[in-house]
C-alpha cells in the first residue's frame, strides 16, 4: 500500500560505526537540508547499542520520520520500535551487505539515497517475527547463525562485501550437520522431518547474506515467508548450494517452502540469527507480520518489484 504524507519533522540517526557511517553523517545532513527534508534532531551515534533508545526518544519528541544511516543490523535493531507504529523509516544504506536496501531498491550511493528520501513515497511492507523479535531480511538456524558469530567488526571493515564469504568459509569448516522438524501451523502442508542439514532460513525480504535470493519470485509485501532448507552435502556440494542460494532456485540440496508461519524444532537446542545478530534459540515459531512497517521507497518501487524486474 502506498501512503502519500510528507514529513514535517525528521530525525537523522546515523550509526557512525557502520562501515561507511563515520564519513557519511555530515555529508548526509547537509545534503538532506539542501533537498528540503525538514530535519529536526540529528544523532551521530558512536555507540550502536544506543540506536533503539535514540529512535524511541525521536518518536517521543514528535518526529514523524526516522532517517536511519546504517546497515542491515541497524535496521533490524529498530524495527521492534517502529513495527505497527505510524512512524515511517527512511534509509541511508551504510552497511556491508545492505540487503534491505537492495530489496527496497534504495540506492547505496549517498546522494541518490538522500534524493530518494526527498522524492520517494511511503509504502507498507511485511516484517518477519521470530518469537517476540521482528526482522526485515532473514532468520536462520545452522550455518547462518554460525556465520553471524564469526562476523566481526574487523572482518567487515577489512573485507567489505567479501566479509560474508570469508565468515561463511570459516563457519562451514566448523559446522556440524543437524536434524530438524518443520511444521506449518497456518498452511495446508504436512510436517517435514530432515536429517543432516546445513541450514534453515526463514526469509521475509527478497535478499539476504550479501545478495542471496530468498526465492525467484519472493517479495517483502506478499504476506508470506520463504523457508529454505539446505541439506549438508559436504565440500563437494558446496558450490551447487551456493549457486542455488544466489539464484533462489531449488535443487537436490536446496528445498523451498512459501508459508505464513513455520515452527522449527531441532534435535538439539540451536542459536537463531536474525539479520546478523544471534537472538534466541530453537525450538521457535516464525510468522509474517502483515504491513507492519512504513518505509520510504523510490518512486520506481511498486508491489515489491522495480519495473525492470516486473517485466
Amino acid at each position: 500500500m502506498r501512503i502519500d504524507r510528507p514529513a514535517t519533522k525528521a530525525a537523522l540517526v546515523v550509526n557512525v560505526h557502520s562501515r561507511t557511517g563515520g564519513k557519511a553523517y555530515a555529508q548526509a545532513r547537509e545534503r538532506l537540508r539542501e533537498l528540503g527534508v525538514p530535519l529536526g534532531a540529528t544523532f551521530p551515534l558512536h555507540d550502536p547499542s544506543r540506536m533503539v533508545e535514540t529512535v524511541e526518544a525521536a518518536a517521543s519528541d514528535g518526529h514523524d520520520l526516522v532517517i536511519l544511516g546504517g546497515g542491515d543490523g541497524s535496521v533490524s535493531s529498530v524495527v521492534d520500535v517502529l513495527a505497527h507504529r505510524d512512524l515511517p523509516l527512511a534509509l541511508l544504506p551504510l552497511g556491508t551487505a545492505n540487503d534491505f536496501a537492495r530489496t527496497m531498491h534504495i540506492p547505496t550511493d549517498l546522494d541518490a539515497a538522500c534524493r530518494t528520501i526527498a522524492d520517494g513515497h511511503i509504502v507498507d511492507i511485511d516484517l518477519g517475527l521470530c518469537g517476540d523479535n521482528y526482522y526485515v531480511n532473514r532468520a536462520s538456524v545452522g550455518l547462518g547463525a554460525e556465520v553471524a558469530q564469526h562476523m566481526s567488526h574487523t572482518i567487515k571493515r577489512y573485507f567489505g562485501p567479501l566479509a560474508y564469504p570469508v565468515a561463511t568459509a570459516k563457519a562451514f569448516f566448523k559446522h556440524e550437520a543437524f536434524g530438524a522438524r518443520l511444521s506449518f501451523p497456518e498452511d495446508d502442508l504436512e510436517p517435514r522431518e530432515f536429517e543432516a542439514l546445513l541450514q534453515i532460513s526463514v526469509a521475509n525480504g527478497r535478499y539476504f547474506g550479501g545478495g542471496q535470493l530468498a526465492a525467484n519470485d519472493s517479495g517483502i509485501d506478499d504476506d508470506t515467508l520463504d523457508v529454505t532448507v539446505v541439506r549438508n552435502s559436504g565440500v563437494a556440494g558446496l558450490v551447487g548450494v551456493a549457486r542455488g542460494l544466489r539464484s533462489g532456485a531449488s535443487s537436490s540440496q536446496v528445498e523451498h517452502f512459501r508459508v505464513r508461519a513455520v515452527q522449527v524444532d531441532t534435535a538439539q537446542r540451536m542459536p537463531i540469527n536474525i539479520d546478523g545478530e544471534v537472538v534466541g534459540s530453537t525450538p521457535q515459531r516464525f510468522e509474517v507480520a502483515r504491513n507492519a512497517l512504513h518505509v520510504v521507497a523510490p518512486e520506481t518501487w511498486t508491489d515489491g518489484q522495480a519495473p525492470e524486474e516486473a517485466e
